[in-house]
């Protein structure tokens, strides 16, 4: 569950970050799309990592 909400997180923080530097729908697309999987892949490392609340 970790790996979507960083993915998710990971989108919304790509198209902050193109709209700060002036970026087109494209830009904020493709930073959204990079920032995701970032985002996804810490969160699965964190999932793995981290043990589970009992």
């Amino acid at each position: 569950m970790l790996n979507f909400i960083g993915a998710g997180l990971g989108i919304v923080l790509g198209i902050v970050l193109a709209r700060y530097r002036g970026g087109n729908g494209p830009d904020m697309a493709q930073y959204g799309a990079v920032f995701a999987l970032i985002g996804f892949v810490l969160g699965t490392i964190v999932m793995l990592v981290v043990p589970a609340p009992v």
